[in-house]
């Protein structure tokens, strides 16, 4: 299909446009913001700016433009759902937006967009619709009269054609407290016929469900901020927030029916039709298409910036995501993994524009393809599960499968609603729908709780004025800084603020560095250093009251050198890594400790020991070769295109820092290190081991750690070569001897055990009762392992003729019973599983097993006594019945 404009085009007028008017292009930030607790997945292009609308921090411009990846699919924004089921939402999807940081607000703002739609790219004025905030008596908020007016006076559309809306639609928040204000939205008419609910309700501006009018581009006005008692106080500048889909702009510039027919979806709907052998088509075969075609894209950009499908957090949700592709690829025909087979399809598409994508392109196929085979098992399952719930149903004669079991299909075996109404509906059967979405909206409640954005408000103690928190600890282990503010936190630790500090503040996994802060005869300990928008703050315990006078502030030195021994190891052997094993290696996360590191790597195999040895040695090659490290700034673009390695998934300024080990190892880092690799002394690693699909990870030592362990393991050695009265090298196959010869004594002694509970049998056959003419043992032995337990009932089956058994004992004051039958009363229907249910449960127990022998635990050992005096009534009864 030729398309009138690309979505390649689209992207970058919009752009061009926006620097056109003085913006600076501002790359996108990940779509995993491993920086920002309170959020699971970037789902905003404000998301990266969040800190100056907080004004915790700033910025070298006051006008951006980028196009943000995103992902909708948990809390508040959560699109996944509606997936597949219309032809415009997504779960990962470009925002193009503009912002103004103090600059200019809502007619500026107003116009550009109007012109950038209707003299840039030939929108129909007749078929737009503009909506502004129609006030709130109840907040005293006046409707946005000046919004509307700049509508009438800067644009062309219909003055009818504007609207005023409530706060639902038209009032942006950035959380319960914060920055907010009213938003104006730009609304398309796509015409008569492209709403396939027009019986149901009315088409019209944000009228839900409606396909007919289509929201384009969002413009927020943020002029206030929320306080904690809910009141409003205006802002001491005004700021501007747009955002517009591109997948919903292409649409409409390439003139077609729906998001999924443009050049973003066709060659991914294309490559899926050849897979499955199938064409894409309207019904549920066309919503299997485009669920499979969202999720797979969801899926590429979240793994290819650092997120791993697990069963937490964001983890969760991309598994989620992942199994609900999956299980709609059944209705594709597609038993087997085939959706990492997508994924050069997805990179072919966007990585021109995301060329991290193409970096990671063999590791998010990995990945996904080890979670479409993990699946494949739990799919299984999930199935197994269902038939089980259908069948209770049929016993309850129910013809109606309950919200909370479609909803546990869902959550955990990944079984979308509609895929189990169908499964339920080839069988005569229906779903509580309203029981199921009321479970998904406590899950909603949850989510939305777990992400909540909430404004630290602390009572700040203003010292001095001027920049603050310069950082030092480059060049410098103390410095004499000003105090610039401080203030106590829910911990009664203090949080100060220094216009200058040679503390390294937590970040890029080194840990924070700790020392200590003295002013005058006051000293306070700085036991963790963190950053707050531009802000470090020194997080410290101590007595005094901070003051004026300057403040001399000295970090740890041993601590210090131990991380830096650390982070360039780091380097050292993720540069080992990807020489060994390949150029698929990249970091996945890490931590620089002063006692250790730790260093996750994707990977798809377990490192045998030749390869770990191998990195080991090239490493400590490297140490002793003591290289001399060249640190220096260059620009983002220009590093990358010389080939120095970036950290997937980590947002970096245009302006870097390159940590460079001769031709051997070159970072972007802005961390600790040591000036010459000989300073590191040495390094081993400690474990390999996998963490998830697709990554490993690697502890390790060095440095001064290395040497207390070193001879601890030499004591060690040591003690074990004299208790053996062996040289060294003779050490491990004593050891060996000496645990053969130990396994060899527990084996006889356990057969000598057997042998004389077998020899308590006779005893206890001599206490037989005469019960319904059978022989019935029953009696509480003292014996201590299970296999001897089993061997004295297998001896009393024999011996039985015909006859049954009842045993029970005292395991870790744990009750457990043993019964058994011979195998003439089980010829009758005689069962061991049931007569050791009607005993156990005197003793609150239960248990099963075979037709011949059986096995319960209790819970009450105190009852057993009580058990064993009821068996023989429990017994004949039962037996009585049977015979």
């Amino acid at each position: 299909m030729c398309f009138l404009k690309t979505s390649q085009q689209i992207r970058q007028e919009f752009i061009s446009f926006f620097e056109s008017k003085g913006h600076r292009y501002v790359r996108s930030s990940p779509v995993v913001p491993m920086d920002d607790p309170t959020l699971l997945f970037t789902n905003a292009g404000m998301n990266q700016f969040k800190d100056i609308f907080l004004e915790t921090g700033t910025r070298d411009y006051n006008r951006a433009a980028n196009s943000q990846k995103c992902i909708r699919a948990s809390g508040k924004h959560n699109d996944l759902e509606d997936v597949g089921r219309d032809n415009y939402h997504h779960t990962f999807f470009e925002m193009l937006g503009n912002w103004s940081f103090g600059n200019y607000f809502k007619e500026e703002a107003i116009s550009w967009a109007w012109e950038l739609f209707i003299e840039k790219w030939g929108l129909p004025a007749d078929k737009l619709w503009a909506t502004v905030f129609m006030g709130s008596p109840q907040e005293n908020l006046e409707p946005d009269l000046e919004a509307e007016q700049l509508w009438k006076s800067c644009t062309t559309v219909p003055h009818h054609q504007i609207l005023r809306c409530n706060k639902k639609d038209n009032f942006w928040e950035m959380g319960e407290v914060g920055p907010c204000g009213p938003c104006s939205e730009i609304h398309i008419d796509l015409g008569e016929g492209t709403c396939p609910h027009t019986g149901v309700h009315q088409c019209a501006v944000n009228v839900d469900g409606c396909w007919r009018f289509v929201e384009l581009w969002n413009l927020v006005f943020i002029q206030f901020n929320r306080i904690p008692s809910g009141q409003l106080e205006k802002l001491p500048a005004n700021h501007v927030d747009t955002g517009m889909g591109l997948e919903r702009i292409c649409r409409v510039l390439q003139k077609v029916d729906s998001n999924y027919d443009t050049d973003l979806f066709t060659p991914i709907l294309d490559s899926i039709a050849q897979t499955v052998d199938k064409k894409y088509e309207e019904g549920e075969i066309g919503i299997a298409f485009r669920v499979v075609a969202d999720h797979l894209r969801a899926l590429t950009f979240a793994i290819a910036d650092g997120a791993i499908p697990s069963n937490e957090g964001r983890g969760h949700v991309l598994r989620r995501m992942l199994r609900r592709a999956t299980r709609f690829g059944r209705v594709l025909g597609m038993n087997r993994p085939f959706i990492h087979e997508l994924v050069p399809t997805v990179v072919q598409v966007m990585g021109d524009a995301f060329p991290e994508i193409t970096a990671q392109q063999s590791h998010v196929a990995g990945v996904i393809e080890a979670e479409e085979e993990s699946f494949g098992q739990t799919l299984d399952r999930g199935l197994e599960i269902f038939e089980q719930m259908m069948q209770q149903l049929v016993t309850q004669n129910n013809q109606q499968l309950s919200g909370e079991n479609a909803f546990k299909l869902y959550d955990t075996y990944g079984f979308p609603v509609d895929l189990t109404r169908l499964m339920c509906e080839e069988r005569q059967f229906s779903v509580d729908e309203a029981c199921f979405e009321k479970c998904m909206e406590q899950q909603r409640t949850r989510a939305r709780e777990a992400a909540k954005f909430k404004v630290v408000m602390d009572k700040w103690q203003s010292v001095s004025d001027g920049e603050h928190s310069r950082f030092v600890g480059y060049e410098t282990l103390t410095a004499t800084s000003v105090l610039r503010k401080y203030c106590k936190n829910e911990k009664g630790q203090w949080l100060i603020v220094l216009d200058q500090t040679p503390f390294y503040a937590e970040s890029g996994g080194q840990v924070a560095d700790q020392g200590v802060l003295t002013q005058g005869n006051s000293q306070w300990q700085v036991v963790d250093v963190q950053k707050d928008g531009d802000a470090i703050l020194h997080i410290c315990t101590g007595d005094a009251v901070p003051s004026s006078v300057p403040i001399q502030a000295a970090v740890d030195r041993d601590n210090r050198l131990t991380t830096a021994y650390n982070h360039t190891a780091t380097h050292l052997m993720q540069a080992a890594l990807r020489r060994i094993l390949g150029k698929h290696v990249n970091q996945a996360g890490s931590v620089v400790h002063p006692d250790y590191l730790r260093f996750d790597f994707t990977h798809f195999e377990k490192l045998n020991d030749a390869q770990l040895e191998e990195v080991e040695t090239l490493v400590n090659q490297k140490i002793r070769e003591n290289i001399v490290l060249h640190i220096y700034e260059t620009g983002y673009d220009q590093a990358i295109e010389n080939g120095i390695t970036a950290l997937f998934g980590e947002k970096y300024e245009d302006r870097v820092r390159v940590v460079q080990a001769a031709d051997y190892s070159a970072e972007l880092c802005g961390g600790c290190h040591v000036s010459a690799t000989g300073e590191i002394g040495q390094f081993r690693i400690l474990s390999e081991s996998g963490i998830a699909s697709g990554v490993r990870r690697i502890n390790a030592v060095t440095g001064p750690e290395l040497e207390r362990l070193t001879r601890q393991e030499g004591k060690i050695v040591g003690k074990m070569r004299q208790l053996l009265n062996v040289v060294v090298d003779e050490v491990p196959s004593s050891v060996e001897q000496l645990l053969e010869e130990r396994k060899q004594l527990e084996k006889e002694l356990m057969e000598l055990k057997k042998q004389t509970a077998v020899g308590g049998s006779e005893q206890l056959l001599s206490q037989a009762q005469q019960i319904a003419g059978v022989q019935v043992v029953i009696a509480e032995v003292n014996i201590d392992s299970m296999d001897a337990f089993k061997s004295l009932g297998d001896s009393l089956r024999e011996q039985l003729k015909p006859g049954v058994a009842v045993l029970a004992t005292l395991f870790s004051d744990k009750v457990s019973f043993l019964c058994v039958v011979s195998d003439q009363l089980v010829k009758q229907q005689v069962r061991a599983g049931e007569i050791i249910n009607l005993v156990a449960a005197i003793a609150d127990g239960r248990g099963g097993g075979k037709p011949h022998l059986a096995q319960a635990g209790a819970k009450s050992p105190e009852k057993l006594p009580d058990a064993l005096k009821q068996a023989p009534a429990l017994i004949e009864q039962y037996l009585q019945e049977l015979l």
